[in-house]
């Protein structure tokens, strides 16, 4: 009995630990089961709401794929559409109309208007005629040809009738290092007016040294080359080379090159308010039998022609203001230029179709005269701008050997070379309504002919219609 109880108590001693790990067994075993319900639980929410974000998804992006193809069909059409109008319009040009007219009041005949103490350029356009007239009409025509140039052609419609061409040029757009070429019939880079057509002016007409030394302004057949200096300061040098058959040259017939013009021109800014350039040109050309009309001392018809060199220089400033570079409400511009014009060579005088005093005769002539302006031009409001120019040109020397070498014709039988020197002064007052749109009133007590004072009153309008392009500084 007593062996059973102590097998009893061993038993009973060595199955307690073994209940004790079951019991901890299963209570871990528990918690994986809790763990695992758990976790699928979790994971069949995560599929249930993938599932249904993929629906959504899906609609959406149904929709969106419509709508897709809706945008696409109708950017196709669009783009069918605008590339049916760009190849329409691939090689059509901008166009461009300057229409101008004034009406004019003056004190002197402009159908005798000259300029004494000069030889005619035959530029020496007067002031417009009296009462009511139409202006120069101007027609713009121009378009990047390809990548490397662009055409230019420019026609002048006078108010008599007629078509003349007024530029027609090739220009580069792709040569390197600043340069650019240019080619055909264009206004010469000389000083600064020139190259500005007659519509941007300040002023109704040219200066009176235009008129006298440029024939009005200076148009160049030929080339020119400019390059623009890769630097902050603005700096341009130009050279041309034409055929030299617009005054101060003439019709030569003759190959080769009959003159040419170098250029330079430095400009930048003073501050944001103040900007500048200033510039110094020189032109040679070779005219040959030059030819102007005139009269004798009795009055008979001459004809005297000139053959040699003719040289001009050009020197000419501008300043332009504007507060903090924002020209809208006010502005100043201040201009001048100066001229120094020399001829070399033979005049030949002929009266036969006049008089008949003296016939043919010949000798030499060399002249230095010089010429000069000055302007400003205020925008004292929007719109409005007020403007005063002062002309002056020197008779400087001539010796003309006809007379001094006692050939026969006198001082009197070259009137329109009579010792005198014309001045002008001009106001103006100008409204600009819009951009392509101007009018303007201007005052001119004009001394160009020997005892005359020709006091001018004009009313000028200036319409701009179609694609034109920025203007030059």
């Amino acid at each position: 009995m007593f062996n059973y109880l102590i097998v009893f108590v061993i038993a009973l001693v060595l199955s307690a630990p073994a209940a004790a790990q079951e019991s901890e067994l299963a209570k871990i075993r528990d918690e994986i089961r809790q763990m695992k319900q758990q976790y699928e639980q979790r994971i069949q929410e995560l599929e249930k709401r993938l599932a249904e974000t993929e629906a959504k998804a899906g609609k959406a992006e149904d929709a969106a794929n419509k709508a897709g193809q809706r945008a696409a069909g109708a950017e196709a059409a669009t783009a069918a559409a605008a590339s049916a109008r760009s190849g329409e319009n691939a090689f059509n040009p901008a166009v461009s109309l300057i229409l101008q007219g004034t009406y004019a009041h003056e004190s002197q005949d402009p159908n005798r208007y000259r300029i004494n103490g000069f030889v005619p350029s035959g530029g020496e356009v007067g002031p417009p005629k009296r009462s009511f007239g139409l202006g120069e009409t101007e027609l713009n025509i121009s378009a990047n040809i390809d990548p490397y140039f662009r055409g230019v052609a420019i026609a002048a419609l006078a108010p008599e009738g007629g078509v003349s061409v007024e530029e027609a040029y090739f220009q580069t757009l792709a040569l390197p290092q600043g340069l650019t070429l240019k080619g055909g019939r264009f206004f010469s880079g000389l000083g600064y007016l020139n190259e500005q057509h007659q519509h941007a002016w300040d002023f109704q007409d040219a200066p009176l040294a235009y008129k006298a030394f440029l024939g009005g302004q200076f148009k160049q057949n030929g080339l020119q080359l400019k390059w623009v200096a890769p630097t902050d300061l603005f700096i341009e040098l130009g050279a041309e080379l034409g055929s030299g058959d617009n005054f101060p040259g003439s019709e030569r017939n003759k190959n080769g090159i009959g003159g040419g013009a170098l250029l330079a021109h430095l400009g930048g800014d003073i501050g944001d308010s103040y900007a500048w350039r200033s510039g110094v040109s020189y032109l040679k050309t070779s005219p040959n039998g030059r030819s102007y009309q005139d009269v004798d001392a009795l009055g008979g018809a001459v004809t005297n022609s000139f053959t040699g060199s003719a040289k001009l220089w050009v020197a000419d400033a501008i300043l332009k203001w504007s507060p903090h570079g924002n020209a809208t409400y006010n502005n100043l511009k201040l201009q001048g230029e100066y001229f120094r014009f020399m001829q070399d060579g033979t005049l030949n005088y002929n009266d036969t179709a006049g008089s008949a005093l003296f016939g043919q005769v010949t000798g030499p002539l060399s002249a230095t005269q010089s010429g000069w302006y000055a302007q400003g031009a205020w925008q004292f409001l929007p719109a409005w701008r007020v403007g005063y120019r002062y002309d002056r040109l020197n008779y400087g020397s001539v010796a003309n050997g006809i007379v001094n070498g006692g050939l026969g014709p006198r001082a009197a039988d070259f009137p329109l070379l009579a010792n005198y020197s014309p001045t002008r002064n001009t106001v103006m007052l100008d409204w600009s309504p819009g951009e392509f749109s101007r009018f303007r009133l201007q005052f001119a007590s004009d001394k160009s002919r020997l005892g005359a004072t020709d006091n001018q009153v004009l009313l000028q309008y200036i319409y701009s219609l179609g694609a034109h392009g920025a203007h030059k500084f």
